[in-house]
């Protein structure tokens, strides 16, 4: 076209080529994603607000080491003294224990057709169970109440946290037990927790591997 100097489509071409480069990167590829334990270069790091000590289940196993909540995160929990909710920072509390309220086999059922509203039995069942917590701050002042809350322990420095869930109300898969069906019963905090903890793994690991305890082994006379 008479007088056009293609300057604006040179302009385009350059700015999409430099888009490109930018949005690609090398080799094309994305970004990993990042993972919220661990630093850039995927080398495990302490979390700053991680308090030693042990958390314990129902099923009689203790798991030691690093305990803490997602990053920045509060324990919510409803007061049930003070009938409001609150939020507890990690480091004010000196332990956490779970009280079954209730729990029972709840009979599963499904629909009879995809458009219909009637339910039929499947003759199996599912656990059920619900809960609450009392959460015992150091300073010796106890709060009573419903909350659901993730917790990590993180057992070797070296490998991921592992996740434990700290529930309201939980159910099971349908033809499983309320005794399958592991929950945390407690979880303790500090220096001394920690100390705690060890000791209870170390006399499961005896008991498990059949060591009897010093105190009950025999003496045999010289």
């Amino acid at each position: 076209m008479p007088g056009y100097s293609g300057k604006p489509l040179a302009w385009f071409l350059t700015a999409t080529t430099v888009f490109l480069s930018f949005s690609q990167g090398a080799g094309g590829q994305e970004p990993p994603a990042l993972n919220p334990f661990h630093s850039r270069d995927e080398t495990p790091r302490p979390r700053e607000d991680a308090q030693p000590g042990y958390l314990g289940l129902s099923d009689g196993r203790v798991r030691t080491g690093e305990l803490f909540l997602t990053h920045e995160a509060r324990l919510k929990i409803f007061d049930e003294a003070r009938q409001r909710h609150r939020e507890i920072t990690w480091n004010v509390i000196q332990r956490i224990d779970c009280m079954v309220l209730k729990e029972w086999d709840e009979p599963e059922w499904r629909f009879r057709e995809n458009a219909s509203d009637e339910k039929v039995l499947t003759g199996r069942t599912y656990p059920v169970r619900e809960y609450s917590h009392q959460i015992t701050l150091r300073n010796g002042q106890t709060i009573r109440g419903p909350l659901s809350a993730i917790v990590y322990v993180q057992e070797n420095p070296e490998r991921d946290p592992v996740r434990y869930l700290l529930h309201k109300r939980d159910k099971g898969e349908p033809g499983t037990t309320l005794k399958a069906m592991v929950y945390v019963r407690s979880i303790h905090l500090g220096e001394k927790a920690l100390e705690e903890g060890k000791r209870l793994e170390a006399e499961k690991t005896g008991r498990s591997s059949g060591a009897k305890p010093s105190s009950a082994r025999k003496s045999h006379p010289k």
